[in-house]
């Protein structure tokens, strides 16, 4: 018997879906992850309020949830011997936390409210269920994670190396 998040009236993943096909900026999943694969998706994914300053990713953790960014800000930076180094402002219909997510590595950087937030939340065991109930859903999603993940490398690479 295959399980699935309760369902609530809070799952109403509408204004999320809206915010990611607003999103048209380079490596985010409007690109990558067609808008109908959301009425599966928001089966395994849970609403969160955020309030500014709120630290959603702290360094160094070993959560491995995804973060799907509705409204408001989050700020990415980290922390090196050098100081702290902001890397990224994101918006609306972003996703944030894929790389532990998918390394099962500690989170590399600090994610927090920049502004108030709505952020949606989907972590290993929901991938899992999402996986064995809706297999084509599942792969979608991983190939449009594994292309922003791609994008924000080559972003990343492209600012390094520009003087």
């Amino acid at each position: 018997m295959n399980a699935s998040p309760p369902q609530s009236s809070e799952s109403d993943t509408s204004g999320l879906v809206a915010a990611i096909t607003r999103n048209q900026s380079d490596g985010s999943l409007a690109k990558f992850l067609e808008s109908f694969r959301w009425s599966v998706l928001s089966a395994f994914v849970q609403p969160q309020m955020l309030q500014r300053g709120h630290l959603l990713i702290a360094q160094g953790d070993r959560d491995r949830k995804l973060y799907f960014l509705e409204s408001g800000n989050l700020k990415v930076d980290i922390h090196t011997e050098g100081g702290l180094v902001q890397l990224a402002l994101l918006g609306p219909g972003t996703v944030v936390g894929e790389g532990s997510f998918f390394s099962q590595l500690a989170r590399t950087a600090n994610v927090a409210a920049y502004s108030d937030c709505k952020v949606w939340s989907m972590g290993p065991q929901d991938f899992d269920n999402l996986r064995r109930q809706n297999p084509g859903v599942a792969l979608a999603l991983a190939m449009a994670l594994g292309a922003v993940m791609a994008s924000r490398m080559l972003d990343l690479s492209n600012r390094i190396t520009v003087t």
